[in-house]
């Protein structure tokens, strides 16, 4: 006989995460041990110090205020979790929960769904997501040893690479030409060179090609003549993405594989690019090389649009957020270099004056994964000649944007880019037009600041970037309330939130009703990273990503604060590809009507550490008195 009212509990309860992703059996092992449990409206359900019961709660019906003091700090409504510092934390209640309205509570075991989720990662995620989005948890520590590792496993585990073991190996005073018939012989592309099985170097069909059968090293050469010294070398558990990463940065074919990933461990095992391309029918490092054989804008069109496959493959393997843009940001930067000796093999015009391309905005950050506007600028080298120089750069950066729009990557409306006589200015220029910014910081130059100050060297001389970046910093260093001004252009974009947590969508225009993604949740949190890492002079670092965990080695005190805002991050931009990916669009203005609770639920989650952030930095850079 069928007990009707667990039958009711598993129907309200599967449509809510993270509920809907166990089993039908393991849900009604949950459903089973809930108790349902009436408040009438302004009823405690616990309170501050209380000892946590051995279960949490979910809002059947009605709504939930959190309190801090008599301060509403959350609101939960259908279907939303709370209380789970009973399933994560052995200490007492920190806030105050209290009934809205009159509601219907469902109490769920932490025990039950501890076994049942002990076989289930995506439920692990969730719960330690929802967790973490909690603002007044103030340390990593905080966790359950277990659900920290095991976020971590979830986070990470991706296609480990499969890798050739047993390789064939020579020492270094192996003749050349015995070396090539080991090679033949066992029909391998490569050969380990070792030394008390220690790898010491390697030697490639490559260098036979480019060292012996051109006669520059003759054949009874030792391979150490010719072999490639130091080694790459990696552990056993690489994942493809690493190893993809690893060959694109390093510009190499094979990694040495050893016991522990050093070159002082025995080598097991080689892998190579080969390797990788029979793992993954389409891979970045194929990407790499057609595009560089292109000689066409619209070839380079057909190769990013493959490319954006790739892109979904990885987002539905759901592969880390920092591997893929990492990639992208690889494969994005060789088009464009290939566009750029393209557009400079088509003047006829040859002009010997250096110059450094530089790219802006999400690309200068290295988190562009979908097409997007451009943003770039270039700079070239004060001379006599500068007016006839310029005239040049404007000419080759119009043949560059132009193939750039051809290949997907739209004209920027605003006209930031480089054909712009504004962003084509030399060395000089650059550096007057930055100090006057930083110097003289109206809105309107604040705003370029947050475009301008996200560049990365994508083609030409590094030299002028670095004289560049030292007078940007020497000029914030002579003129320091210039962050102040910055960090109160990083609040310009309140939490997406409304007070009763409705999503704050556009009341006008195009997108009316739409929720913007980028603006509302991605900006501000790459607006506090900026800020911050400014404040303390780092230069080098630009992703979002990584300049949060920057800030977290730099400020252990705030490092959970950024660890939170990190992930959020990340969260939010794998979301806004998904979209952008399903609606083949930029994913920026999102429908919410049409997203599912789940989705809704995910979203908010990263809603928090916005807040918080934008409260340290109006706190830190006193933005009170300048408001």
């Amino acid at each position: 006989m069928k007990n009707t009212i667990v039958e009711r509990i598993i129907d309200f309860l599967k449509n809510y995460p993270p509920f809907y992703l166990l089993e039908y059996q393991d849900l009604i092992k949950v459903a089973y041990e809930v108790k349902v449990i009436y408040f009438e409206k302004d009823e405690i359900i616990f309170k501050k110090n209380d000892i946590p019961k051995n279960y949490f709660y979910v809002v059947k019906d009605g709504a939930v205020g959190i309190y801090d003091d008599n301060n509403l700090v959350d609101k939960c409504d259908e279907g939303d979790l709370f209380g789970l510092r009973a399933l994560m934390q052995k200490d007492n209640y920190i806030l105050d929960a209290k009934s809205i309205e009159e509601s219907i509570i469902y109490t769920i075991s932490s025990a039950i769904l501890a076994e049942v989720i002990d076989k289930n990662k995506a439920v692990k995620s969730y719960l330690f997501a929802s967790f973490i989005s909690n603002k007044r948890y103030q340390s990593i520590h905080d966790f359950d040893e277990r659900f920290q590792q095991n976020h971590s496993s979830i986070y990470t585990e991706i296609q480990s690479a499969n890798f050739s073991k047993n390789p064939i190996t020579c020492f270094e005073h192996t003749k050349i030409k015995e070396a090539a018939s080991i090679m033949q012989t066992n029909n391998i592309g490569s050969l380990v060179v070792v030394k008390d099985q220690y790898t010491v170097g390697i030697i490639t069909d490559k260098d036979l090609r480019n060292k012996v059968a051109t006669g520059v090293i003759a054949i009874t050469e030792e391979v150490a003549k010719i072999m490639s010294s130091p080694v790459f070398t990696y552990p056993p558990k690489i994942s493809v993405a690493e190893a993809q990463i690893a060959m694109l940065q390093n510009k190499i074919s094979h990694l040495c594989i050893t016991k522990d990933g050093t070159v002082n461990s025995k080598v097991i095992g080689i892998l190579s690019e080969h390797d990788l391309v029979v793992m993954l029918s389409n891979n970045p490092t194929a990407f790499i090389k057609e595009i560089k054989r292109s000689k066409s804008a619209e070839k380079l069109k057909e190769i990013k649009e493959k490319s954006q496959q790739l892109l979904n493959n990885y987002i539905t393997q759901k592969i880390p957020i920092p591997f893929i843009t990492t990639i992208f940001s690889e494969i994005n930067k060789t088009i464009t270099q290939q566009i750029i000796q393209l557009s400079l093999s088509e003047i006829k015009e040859k002009n010997s004056c250096a110059f450094t391309w530089l790219a802006l905005g999400s690309q200068g950050r290295q988190e562009q994964l979908l097409l997007t506007d451009q943003d770039n600028a270039l700079i070239f080298e004060d001379s006599k000649s500068n007016s006839k120089n310029k005239d040049y750069f404007l000419q080759l950066s119009k043949s560059i944007n132009h193939k750039l729009a051809i290949v997907g990557y739209k004209l920027c409306p605003a006209e930031m880019m480089a054909s712009n006589p504004k962003w084509c200015l030399t060395i000089s220029q650059w550096k007057e037009q930055f100090n006057n910014w930083i110097t003289n910081p109206t809105e309107e130059k604040i705003l370029l600041c947050t475009i301008f100050f996200d560049y990365a060297l994508v083609y030409g001389k590094h030299e002028l970037l670095d004289e560049l970046t030292n007078s940007i910093f020497k000029a914030i260093d002579s003129y320091p309330i210039f962050l102040n001004f910055l960090a109160r252009n990083a609040m310009k974009n309140p939490p997406p939130l409304s007070f009763f947590r409705n999503f704050l969508v556009e009341d006008s225009g195009e997108h009316k009703d739409k929720f913007d993604i980028k603006a509302r949740a991605i900006m501000p949190l790459a607006d506090a990273a900026r800020v911050l890492i400014l404040s303390h002079k780092i230069k080098e670092v630009n992703s979002t990503i990584a300049r949060f965990k920057k800030l977290g080695e730099l400020e252990p005190q705030n490092k959970f604060l950024y660890d939170k805002c990190a992930l959020s991050f990340t969260i939010l931009v794998e979301f806004r590809t998904t979209q952008g990916l399903k609606n083949n669009n930029s994913g920026r203005f999102i429908d919410i009507d049409h997203l599912t609770k789940a989705n809704r639920l995910q979203l908010k989650s990263c809603f928090k550490p916005i807040k918080e952030i934008q409260e340290l930095i109006s706190t830190r850079f006193q933005l009170a008195q300048i408001m």
